[in-house]
């Protein structure tokens, strides 16, 4: 079952925005400020140069050469002041940009890491991979690099507007009018944008998904002749995502026209009005120049409005999609805030489907002691692996409970329930980096010492060879293989040292021989946890002190290795298979 992960609705985006202009108030109220003061003194220079075409209209000789030097020295400074205030605004906006751009990328990894794990897994991974890259590059991109210059923008906008209509409110009316003709045309545009940006950056990472799923399971790819299929659903994916582009290309081009338009003809009113005003003496024509400064002035922010808007709205939808991840957690439900009583696990009559309808697991029963060590045996497809997932909390019962000391298990918080139950399967991952490291995931506060009992207690005789000890980058020549890498994921259960330990075929990829040696000092360095091991080997099941065997969903047999050969039943007929 695969599932994509929500969306943000635009009221959540909001507050997410207010939110992180709360954690910086100081800092974007001062920029805004300076944004403000630059805007201000850009605001005087089209008066001045009024002023100079009036003075040189009304005056001649010797007086009007002064007026005008002192003018064009007031317009230096005012320009010298905008440019030192620009700087000044542009560096802090810059700076209130990288800090948010951080705070957004931290907190949607610490999200992702307390997301339930059901939920992670059954979501795509091309999504969840351009939700973390792409999605945070381009809101961070955006606070890098445009924000500083939108901010400004919109308040040379409203400054500008409110100059022309104060300068003359004939004049200012042109501007108005081409604001509402804008206004109306951007309306119609983000009625329809937003669901197109979606649908862009969902496309995206379908094609994400696509790409990485192959690039993983190339070896099978290969094995099974699948390269057509492969490329077919990528050319699908890739279609898709062109089609989605378009879209949104489509959009822009029918907006930028009337925009451009709506622009442009408000300055040519202003100088044809204001000629006619000026021509009756109902205006100076200083003013009139000042008036059409202001509107071509205007030009500018709305032209770079339209440069970024593209951008503007693939970051809005990237922060829908990262606003998503929490959105998510909610939508998981709180997690329980009750302390596990002790660490009993309580199977009571737990039923679980993966899809609706058809339940792989039917009606289990099962109390787990404290200490004990209970392995689950059965055929191929019996809901054993299953059965591990519920227990480790990973997926919750549709009807009946699964709890630990009293508490349900899927409900736990996630730190407390990696520190109650943890589930080792055979897959692993090792980062690319010192084996110290890799280590220190599961205890960061491990001494050296613990470090190499732990590795000692999973037969990873390999570590000592390692050129730089624990100080060895696990790539390149150092790559670990299959074997080493289940050996390390061991190592790290040894130092998390967990009240509950779940193995599903965590010693697949060891021999047999090394495999039950691993077992057994696991065992004994674990001596008093919990340990269920779903085996695939009967002798893991011998070394049990209770056997549960589960058929089509159920457990059909539980008791000790002897019991359960004196009932002649379904394992007593395994291990006479298993011995030949």
């Amino acid at each position: 079952m695969t599932i994509l992960l929500p969306v943000a609705g635009a009221a959540r985006v909001r507050r997410a925005a207010w939110r992180e202009i709360r954690s910086d108030r100081t800092l974007f109220g001062t920029a805004m400020i300076a944004n403000m003061l630059a805007a201000g003194a850009g605001l005087l220079t089209p008066l001045l140069l009024g002023r100079i075409v009036d003075a040189v209209t009304a005056t001649q000789g010797r007086a009007v050469l002064a007026t005008v030097d002192r003018l064009a020295v007031a317009i230096l400074i005012v320009t010298v002041t905008q440019i030192a205030l620009l700087r000044y605004a542009q560096a802090l906006s810059y700076r209130f940009g990288e800090r948010t751009a951080a705070r957004i990328r931290e907190r949607f990894l610490d999200r992702t890491l307390v997301l339930p794990g059901a939920l992670v897994e059954h979501a795509t991974t091309g999504d969840l991979i351009t939700r973390g890259t792409a999605d945070v590059n381009a809101v961070a991109i955006m606070l890098r690099g445009m924000a500083p210059q939108l901010l400004l923008a919109s308040v040379q906008l409203v400054f500008l507007m409110v100059a022309v209509v104060l300068l003359d409110p004939r004049l200012g009316g042109f501007g108005l009018g081409a604001l509402v003709v804008a206004s109306f045309a951007l309306r119609s545009y983000l009625r329809r944008a937003e669901a197109a940006y979606l649908r862009q950056a969902t496309t995206a990472g379908q094609v994400n998904e696509v790409v990485t799923t192959t690039a993983e399971g190339a070896r099978t790819v290969e094995a099974f002749g699948m390269a057509r299929t492969r490329i077919l659903a990528a050319d699908a994916a890739i279609a898709d995502s062109r089609q989605a582009r378009l879209a949104t290309l489509g959009l822009r081009t029918r907006l930028f026209p009337v925009v451009e338009i709506a622009c442009a003809l408000p300055v040519v009113g202003v100088l044809l009005l204001g000629g006619w005003l000026h021509r009756n003496d109902l205006i100076s024509l200083g003013t009139v120049v000042a008036a059409a400064l202001y509107l071509q002035r205007l030009i500018d922010p709305l032209n770079l409005f339209m440069q970024w808007l593209d951008q503007i709205q693939s970051a809005t939808a990237a922060f829908a999609r990262i606003e998503g991840i929490a959105a998510a957690r909610s939508e998981a439900g709180p997690a329980t805030i009750a302390e596990p009583a002790d660490d009993r696990i309580v199977c009571a009559d737990a039923y679980f489907a993966y899809a609706d309808g058809r339940d792989v697991l039917h009606g289990i029963d099962l109390d787990i002691r404290p200490g004990e060590r209970l392995a689950v045996v059965g055929p191929s497809g019996a809901g054993k692996s299953t059965l591990g997932r519920l227990l480790a909390g990973i997926e919750a019962p549709r009807r009946g409970s699964i709890t630990v000391g009293g508490v349900p298990v899927a409900g736990l918080d996630p730190d407390r329930l990696r520190r109650q139950v943890v589930l080792i399967t055979q897959e692993h991952h090792v980062f690319r980096d010192t084996l110290r490291e890799n280590l220190l995931l599961a205890a960061p506060t491990a001494t050296d010492t613990e470090l190499r009992a732990a590795l000692a207690a999973v037969g990873a005789n390999w570590a000592t060879e390692l050129p730089d000890g624990p100080d060895t980058v696990l790539d390149g020549p150092h790559r670990l293989d299959d074997a080493q890498a289940q050996q390390l994921s061991l190592a790290r259960v040894v130092l998390a040292d967990p009240h509950t330990l779940i193995l599903d075929e965590a010693t697949a990829m060891l021999d047999p021989t090394t495999a039950r040696d691993t077992e057994r000092s696991l065992a004994a360095i674990l001596s008093g946890r919990t340990v269920i091991a779903i085996a695939h080997r009967l002798q893991t099941a011998h070394d049990a002190d209770r056997i549960a065997v589960m058929e089509d969903g159920r457990v059909t047999e539980l008791g000790t290795h002897a019991e359960l050969l004196a009932r002649h039943g379904s394992y007593a007929a395994l291990w006479r298979t298993w011995h030949g």
